[in-house]
């Protein structure tokens, strides 16, 4: 069934019985390796991932298939540094009133949807101080021109013309630190977040070649062949967090809510010859059909638009169904999360414990290759 997976992933956490991993020591004698050693080298087979997601907003369908699908993977056969990004909401969300509870909320819908805070390093960007320190070392390699050309920076500026800071300019320094602070090879992020990652490997070619090879190229990965973009219930972009609230679906919206916003998707008429092109925005809903519903509904609506005789109530109703049975278990599963306060205080600080281990051992590479080793 579709979405079922998720209650099992999503077992790891019980109010009963605590946690799997929270209770059982983080390994100590590995982490004094990674500190004391220059080379911090991992099992044999096991590549390096690092993702974020900022804390601006709840999460939705984009970022779940956009990255979270990918970390759940990836925690069985990488080794996984997960971030909840609150440094960088600061460069659009000054005003932190709301910070911690977004923050807690990130944490819980990423566990939730089936992260193993045992397996992976699950933190929040600012508990591990070595990131400010490459931050700065990495902004004396990037240039104001091509930040400024960058289209999450362009984006932006137009949203809060009068918040244009310079840590808006830097983002992608920034997410360039965060990722190669570990090392790491592969990023599993949405297609928006490309241009970012060329950045980062312009910046990481640039240190490389100034004072030696410290870091490896990182990359976009997803485990299918194109990178996921979510499109939006209005037929316009993708799902965000801030703009067109009702043409998102978001992993906390309640089974009446995402029934309504999926009944106000776009539609027309139908097709009025066999063979017609679809439309963008009927394009978009069977796109979402096929992130949720089962082969046999998507492959009915199919012949349906194919033979003229399309009931677009009809499809947007049983889409409906498909994410409510999709979405439920992870807000239920992230709202008892959520009210335990401990448990998440214990999740970031085991993380950011693994983080800035890490981190310590990179940081160490890059004094050395730069001179700051006196």
């Amino acid at each position: 069934m579709p979405g079922s997976f998720l209650y099992i992933n999503a077992a790891i956490y019980t109010k009963k019985a605590g946690v799997p991993g929270i209770d059982s020591p983080i390994k100590n004698s590995y982490l004094r390796q990674l500190m004391n050693s220059s080379t911090a080298t991992l099992p044999a087979g096991r590549q390096i991932v690092m993702s974020g997601i900022r804390p601006t907003g709840f999460l939705h369908l984009g970022n779940y298939f956009g990255a979270i699908r990918n970390y759940v993977k990836m925690q069985e056969e990488y080794e996984c540094y997960f971030m909840v990004a609150d440094l960088h909401s600061l460069t659009t969300h000054p005003d932190t009133k709301e910070l911690k509870e977004n923050v807690h909320r990130v944490l819980a819908e990423n566990i939730a949807c089936g992260l193993n805070p045992d397996k992976v390093a699950l933190y929040c960007q600012s508990h591990v101080y070595e990131t400010a320190e490459l931050y700065l070392y990495l902004n004396m390699l990037a240039y104001k021109g091509e930040l400024e050309k960058t289209v999450t920076f362009k984006d932006k500026a137009r949203q809060h013309p009068d918040n244009v800071n310079a840590g808006l300019l830097t983002y992608p320094v920034l997410q360039t630190a965060d990722i190669i602070l570990h090392r790491a090879k592969y990023v599993p992020v949405g297609k928006d977040q490309e241009q970012h990652l060329e950045m980062a490997r312009n910046f990481v070619n640039r240190f490389n070649h100034r004072y030696g090879e410290v870091f490896p190229e990182p990359y976009a990965f997803n485990y299918s062949d194109e990178l996921i973009k979510v499109p939006s219930l209005d037929g316009s972009g993708k799902m965000s967090k801030s703009e067109n609230q009702m043409a998102t679906l978001y992993l906390a919206d309640e089974d009446d809510l995402i029934r309504k916003k999926v009944m106000k998707a776009k539609t027309d008429s139908g097709p009025t010859a066999p063979g017609s092109p679809k439309p963008d925005y009927i394009e978009n809903i069977f796109a979402l059909m096929q992130l949720v519903s089962t082969p046999a509904v998507l492959q009915k609506y199919e012949a349906d638009y194919a033979a003229c005789n399309i009931r677009y109530g009809d499809m947007k109703k049983q889409l409906a169904e498909d994410m409510v049975q999709f979405i439920t278990p992870v807000r239920e599963k992230a709202r008892a999360i959520m009210q335990d306060e401990t448990y998440l205080k214990e999740v970031m600080r085991q993380g950011a414990e693994k983080a800035r281990a890490s981190a310590a051992a990179t940081m160490q590479l890059v004094r050395q290759a730069i001179g700051l080793s006196y």
